[in-house]
C-alpha cells in the first residue's frame, strides 16, 4: 500500500494532514525560517542550508532572502543557478530546473492542486502535479508558474505573467495567461 507521500510524489490524489506529511512539511518550514535568517554576508552557510534542503543543486547557485517552500526534497536545480527575492515553490510535486536559470523577484512555482468538486475538496484530498524548466531560462519577477507545466530551454518569460500551460524552447512569452510572443532569433543577441 502506497503512503501518502508516495501518492503525492507520483500525482495521485493524497491527503496533505497525515503525520509524516505534516512533519516533513514542518521541518521545511523550520528550514525556510533559519535560512531567512541568516546574515546574507555569510554565503557559505546559507548555500549549506539550501544543499541539504533541496534534493538536488548545482555547485554554483545563490537563492536571495527570503525564500519558501512546502519540502524542499522534490526541488532540483542545475548549476549557475539564481533567484531573487520572495521566490516561494509549493514543491509538492518534483521541481526540476536547469542549468543557468535566472528568475526575478517573486516568482512562484505551484505543483500542488486541490479538486474542483466541492465535496472531494473538503474531504482534504490534493494533487501535484510536476513543473520542469529547461537551461539558460530567464523567468521576470512576479511571475506564477501552475502545475503540470514544462518551460523549454532558452525561453524568456515576461514580468507578470502567469504560466498556466507548456512553453516551448527558444521563446519569449508573456501574459496571463503566458503565450508566445515570439521566437528568439539572432536579432535578439546584444552588439558590445
Amino acid at each position: 500500500m502506497k503512503s501518502e507521500k508516495e501518492k503525492m510524489i507520483n500525482g495521485e490524489l493524497y491527503y496533505a494532514n497525515t503525520k509524516e506529511l505534516t512533519t516533513l512539511r514542518l521541518e521545511a518550514q523550520r528550514a525556510c525560517f533559519r535560512y531567512n535568517q541568516i546574515d546574507p554576508k555569510h554565503h557559505k552557510e546559507r548555500k549549506a542550508l539550501i544543499k541539504k534542503l533541496f534534493g538536488t543543486t548545482g555547485t554554483m547557485f545563490c537563492v536571495e532572502q527570503p525564500f519558501y517552500c512546502d519540502y524542499g526534497f522534490n526541488i532540483h536545480i542545475g548549476e549557475n543557478f539564481f533567484s531573487n527575492y520572495h521566490l516561494t515553490i509549493l514543491d509538492c510535486a518534483p521541481v526540476k530546473i536547469g542549468s543557468n536559470v535566472m528568475f526575478g523577484p517573486n516568482v512562484s512555482i505551484y505543483t500542488a492542486g486541490h479538486p474542483i468538486e466541492a465535496e472531494e475538496r473538503n474531504s482534504g484530498l490534493e494533487f501535484a502535479l510536476p513543473v520542469t524548466i529547461g537551461d539558460n531560462v530567464w523567468i521576470g519577477g512576479n511571475t506564477i508558474i501552475n502545475p503540470n507545466v514544462s518551460i523549454g530551454d532558452n525561453t524568456v518569460i515576461g514580468s507578470g505573467s502567469v504560466v498556466t500551460k507548456d512553453i516551448p524552447a527558444n521563446v519569449v512569452a508573456v501574459g496571463n495567461p503566458c503565450r508566445v510572443l515570439r521566437e528568439i532569433t539572432k536579432k535578439d543577441k546584444v552588439e558590445t
